[in-house]
């Protein structure tokens, strides 16, 4: 039985489960995650889009927005209407579907529930990174073990 993964946005209006094992585990550091949540890197989990599901009430349209950013036209980044967080982005070219880490299921601590699974094992695009990272994980110039690795 394959492990399901549930996220929320800030609010709770937009909910959703991925299923299966994750594609990709990382922190990125591409300038277009750190523009579009303000934040230096983001911790991405990237599925096949057939793992994914929206699961709020239907219809989309009435909570969810959706962006195509200019340089990457095979993408839609997918946001709240309500309290504007980006929950996924739908990468149309490769058929895979990317969550934030930080959306997903917590334990009554705060921690992530299913950590193991989900802990990222790499930087990825840390050639455009804006805070150094000093934490022994791999620091990559795109995706782990997809393009030149970055010695530290």
């Amino acid at each position: 039985m394959s492990k399901v993964y549930k996220g929320v946005c800030f609010c709770g209006s937009i909910s959703y489960e991925v299923t299966g094992p994750p594609i990709l585990r990382a922190y990125c550091h591409c300038t277009n995650c750190q523009r579009l949540s303000g934040a230096p890197f983001v911790h991405t989990i990237h599925f096949p889009t057939a793992a994914f599901r929206w699961t709020h009430k239907q219809p989309n349209d009435d909570v969810l927005d959706s962006f195509v950013p200019p340089p990457k036209p095979y993408k839609n980044r997918y946001r709240c209407k309500k309290c504007g967080v980006c929950v996924a982005s739908k990468n149309n070219l490769v058929g895979k579907t990317s969550v934030l880490g930080t959306h997903l299921e917590r334990d009554e601590k705060g921690a992530l529930v299913h950590w193991d699974d989900l802990k990222p094992t790499a930087h990825i695009y840390y050639d455009t990174h804006v805070v150094d990272i000093n934490d022994g994980l791999g620091k990559w110039t795109g995706y782990e073990n997809e393009s030149e690795q970055i010695h530290t």
